[in-house]
């Protein structure tokens, strides 16, 4: 009997798995030796009974395991990630892209892992290719482009050919409106595999239960994060509308953060302020950011993103100071001269 039909009697009576039972789990999912019955009977029992911190956290392990090694294993430790699982339909500009622009200009390395837009017009993967940015692979490339920009963006379908047994299941399931533990692992499968994140969750109910399960992972520092914009709904980031929710891990580890926006030097916004659009829309709206010609509450938000982690990698004393340099970075021409020279590196 395989591990995936061994667990279900557990599974359906709340018994969670532990972390290298979890790991077994997710071996079992990529491979094509499972049945596509048996994988889809396990991911709907791991997710009526409620998917725990060791699970997620044995999922991410083996899955980053199964991932493409880009074998910048030198660099992972002083790396950042900034990213969202997607998800939360709120539709806004891309918030994270726009942040990890301003890290690699400032000088911190970062492992920018994503995928196309999935639920909205514009995913990361498509605004970083309009930008100019290649999607690489071959591990000098990487290595190369990293040395020269601070930053490489890591193609989630190019990264995890593993995925590619579980789709089918996945896609069934998302077609009966079913999610599944996959819907929150993306941001913790970084195949580069940074000591440092920055992550959005759709959800609030998995910011706690998320930020344990880097915790588990081991990472150096990191806040899971999430805004609530109202009963129903919120946003996979940290926002200057609504009211943010987070969780530290590493050496961010039960350190409550406070999110007075008038300590911060910022104003709470409209949801508005926050909305991106199609392609188009958002590279207009990226440059409206460099010129300062964006809504106020979008500027703060991505300065307020970025401030957090800049914080998280130790850029800066304090988390106003950190805002208050990514504000500085974004509006005096180092985030525009650094988009300049990832067009000239990689049409070169």
């Amino acid at each position: 009997m395989s591990v995936l039909e061994d667990s279900l009697p557990g599974l359906k009576a709340g018994t969670p798995l532990d972390l290298i039972q979890a790991e077994a789990a997710a071996n079992e999912l990529a491979s094509s030796e499972i049945s596509a019955a048996t994988k889809k009977a396990f991911l709907i029992a791991l997710n009526e009974k409620g998917e725990a911190p060791a699970e997620v956290a044995g999922f991410a392990a083996a899955f980053r395991r199964l991932a493409v090694n880009p074998k910048l294993e030198d660099y992972a430790d002083e790396a950042i990630d900034v990213c969202g699982t997607g998800g939360d339909k709120s539709h806004s500009f891309n918030i994270s892209t726009a942040v990890t622009l301003i890290l690699a200009a400032s000088g911190v390395k970062v492992f920018k892992h994503g995928n196309r837009s999935i639920t909205s017009k514009c995913g990361s993967a498509e605004l970083l290719q309009a930008l100019g940015v290649e999607f690489l692979t071959d591990p000098k490339q990487l290595r190369k482009a990293l040395e020269a920009l601070n930053f490489v963006f890591f193609f989630a379908p190019s990264f995890h050919p593993a995925f590619k047994e579980i789709m089918p299941v996945r896609q069934e399931l998302a077609q009966e409106g079913r999610r599944t533990i996959f819907n929150i692992l993306g941001p913790m499968i970084n195949p580069g595999s940074p000591a440092h994140q920055l992550t959005g969750v759709f959800s609030k109910t998995w910011v706690e239960p998320m930020a344990e399960a880097f915790h588990t992972l081991g990472l150096k520092n990191g806040v899971v994060v999430h805004s609530v914009l109202d009963a129903e709904r919120g946003m996979d980031e940290l926002a200057c509308s609504g009211t943010p929710v987070s969780a530290g891990f590493g050496a961010s580890w039960d350190q409550p953060i406070s999110w007075n926006w008038d300590d911060l030097g910022l104003a709470a916004c409209a949801e508005e302020d926050l909305k991106g659009g199609d392609l188009d829309f958002n590279l207009n709206l990226l440059h409206d950011l460099m010129d300062g010609n964006a809504p106020k509450g979008l500027e703060d938000t991505v300065a307020l993103n970025a401030g957090v982690a800049f914080s998280i990698v130790g850029k800066a004393d304090s988390l106003r100071g950190s805002i208050d340099l990514a504000r500085d970075q974004l509006l005096n021409g180092a985030v525009e001269n650094h988009l300049e020279n990832i067009r000239n590196y990689f049409s070169s």
